[in-house]
């Protein structure tokens, strides 16, 4: 199995610390790279065929793939070429492709560390004019000039370009001592890339794509057969100090008796992680929405997605409305849980998960936020929850 490790933006491990900030301006600041996140999921759509996998979650107390949190930005640092230079990699479970910036570069946003350079690794090459994903039905990149190349353009309006490479990418596995190098990995050498929230620190030199497509890291690495990968965040926060882990294949622990499980129902032409969602409850009072109400549409408005790179869940604006910020007493705790009713199974999350407390004004804010066409669980929910995706199912 393969374990990586997560950062969180505000530990002092993250190479985007930026100090003592308070909990509400890291707040702050999650909320932010959300709105970002989810206009992402918006913008990005693919051609695929449906796949018939499952999403389990349940709670163990182990996590083995240690990642960094950026905001809701979770990273993983990586080696890439030979010599191998390390790179940290913002992990996108909305995107596919790995990509990160490339030199020579014609346009690319300041990096705090060198910019990987092809041509200084013995080990990369260009993906072939005909491969797969460069021509043909599956194609996901254009040939172009010779060239397999990519223009990816996210709805938050960052953009990315270059040319579909290859090179060895270096992980950290098992106890996160022991190093293996992969070869081959299908990769965006970026030659241009405008990421205003990257160019900030610096430090996140690019993407590493988890969804459903062939070109992500899950897709190359693992047969059909054994696609899975999980992760369990450490609850805000907590997690701006303590780690948590990114595990794939036969890393991830085995499930509980009492797993909770629901089918993904990704539609043809996407390759993100699209749910189910029949009703929401809060506390013991379902709410009673229509069995279609979180359906897609075949405009591709609508549904229901999981996403890591969000933090605030979202439910479509025409959908409900939310008032979001109250006041509490000092000695009041009798605050609701929520339960998602995913076709079978439920998800719930505990009263400390739903809302965002302040201890300071005595205040709370529920973390939902009304989304633009889409409902989203994101980061927030899935706290002190192992998620494990088996793209297989």
């Amino acid at each position: 199995g393969l374990s990586l490790k997560i950062i969180p933006r505000d530990s002092p491990e993250s190479p985007l610390y930026a100090g003592n900030l308070t909990q509400l301006e890291s707040i702050e600041r999650f909320i932010k790279s959300s709105e970002a996140g989810s206009q992402y999921i918006l913008g990005t759509k693919s051609t695929t065929t449906t796949t018939n996998s499952t999403l389990l979650s349940y709670q163990p107390e182990n996590i083995r793939l240690r990642l960094l949190l950026e905001g809701v930005k979770f990273l993983v640092q990586v080696g890439i070429g030979t010599p191998e230079k390390q790179m940290f990699l913002f992990v996108d479970t909305g995107g596919g492709l790995i990509w990160t910036q490339c030199e020579p570069c014609t346009n690319c946003y300041p990096q705090a560390y060198p910019i990987y350079d092809s041509t200084a690794s013995i080990s990369y090459r260009k993906l072939p004019c005909n491969h797969p994903l460069c021509q043909g039905d599956s194609a996901l990149y254009q040939f172009v000039d010779g060239e397999c190349v990519y223009h990816y353009e996210y709805g938050s309006g960052e953009t990315t370009k270059g040319i579909a490479s290859l090179d060895t990418f270096e992980l950290l596995v098992g106890d996160q001592t022991t190093t293996e190098f992969i070869p081959d990995i299908i990769f965006g050498c970026s030659k241009e890339s405008h990421f205003p929230q990257f160019a900030q620190n610096g430090v996140i030199s690019g993407i590493l794509g988890l969804n459903l497509s062939p070109d992500s890291l899950v897709s190359q690495l693992f047969d059909d057969e054994d696609r899975r990968f999980s992760h369990c965040f450490v609850p805000f926060p907590d997690a701006m100090m303590s780690p948590s882990f990114l595990k794939f294949g036969n890393d991830i622990p085995p499930p509980p008796a009492n797993i909770q499980t629901t089918p993904f129902v990704t539609p043809p032409w996407s390759f993100h992680y699209h749910l189910n969602l029949l009703d929401i409850s809060v506390s013991s009072h379902r709410i009673g929405f229509r069995p279609d109400t979180f359906k897609i549409k075949q405009d591709g408005s609508g549904g229901c997605t999981i996403d890591s790179g969000t933090l605030i869940t979202q439910i479509d604006q025409n959908t409900v409305g939310i008032d979001a910020f109250s006041v509490y007493p000092p000695d009041f705790g009798d605050f609701a849980t929520m339960t998602y009713h995913f076709e079978g199974g439920d998800y719930f999350v505990d009263s400390m998960y739903v809302n965002y407390y302040s201890d300071i004004g005595y205040y709370f804010c529920v973390s939902v936020r009304e989304g633009n066409g889409q409902s989203i669980l994101g980061a927030w929910h899935q706290q002190n929850m192992r998620i494990t995706y088996d793209i297989h199912g």
